[in-house]
């Protein structure tokens, strides 16, 4: 299985943006998918997860800004994220199991500066 992450960027602060990933898997649906974000130095932290019943789960510093959400086709899954903030900036992972294994997307940049 393949995740295929998305929509990093540059951002101010106080701006948006949507990561969108994708798993190579069709028909099936994931248990689990989410996000983690690794900023330099620091250990990766989960910032998101949902479940395939639609439960999701988020890290306190981003309760209120971020969304998670999965797509109609249930391999996908994204993060839109609002009001974002120089801590933010990270490498953001996706992560989905399935069938009791692991797997990443390469990551994708998110970068917040004025």
């Amino acid at each position: 299985v393949q995740l295929q992450a998305s929509g990093g960027g540059l951002v101010q602060p106080g701006g948006s943006l949507r990561l969108s990933c994708v798993a190579s898997v069709t028909g099936i649906s994931i248990n689990y998918m989410a996000w983690y974000r690794q900023a330099p130095e620091k250990q990766r932290e989960l910032v998101a997860s949902i479940n395939s019943g639609g439960t999701t789960t988020y890290v306190d510093s981003v309760k209120g800004r971020f969304t998670i959400s999965r797509g109609n086709a249930k391999n996908t899954v994204h993060l839109e994220m609002h009001s974002l903030k120089p801590e933010d900036a990270a490498v953001y992972y996706c992560n989905a199991v399935l069938f009791s294994q692991t797997y990443w997307g390469q990551g994708t940049q998110v970068t917040v500066s004025s």
